[in-house]
């Protein structure tokens, strides 16, 4: 199987090839992309873009996890929580 590295939260992560950016936080075993303003943890919920649970920052940029491909070196945060 094909691999690539991204950077999770600071860490480099190797994952499969095609795989997507919430596909890839789940294989560190921590599925959360976000918290809601009160502090819950959210994840992706839908998976195909509806919901918005699985906003993430990709390379400094706003993005569905759940919509969006990994690249090599790719630097995924996920947010601390998110304002109203």
């Amino acid at each position: 199987m094909k691999t690539l590295t991204v950077i999770i939260d600071r860490e480099p992560c190797e994952v499969p090839v095609g795989i997507s950016v919430a596909a890839a936080l789940a294989l560190t075993g921590n599925g959360v992309t976000r918290r809601s303003v009160s502090g819950a943890p959210r994840a992706p919920f839908c998976g195909m873009g509806i919901c918005q649970e699985c906003r993430v920052s990709v390379n400094g940029r706003r993005v569905l996890a759940c919509q969006t491909e990994c690249q090599r070196d790719m630097v995924i945060e996920r947010s601390q929580h998110e304002s109203a």
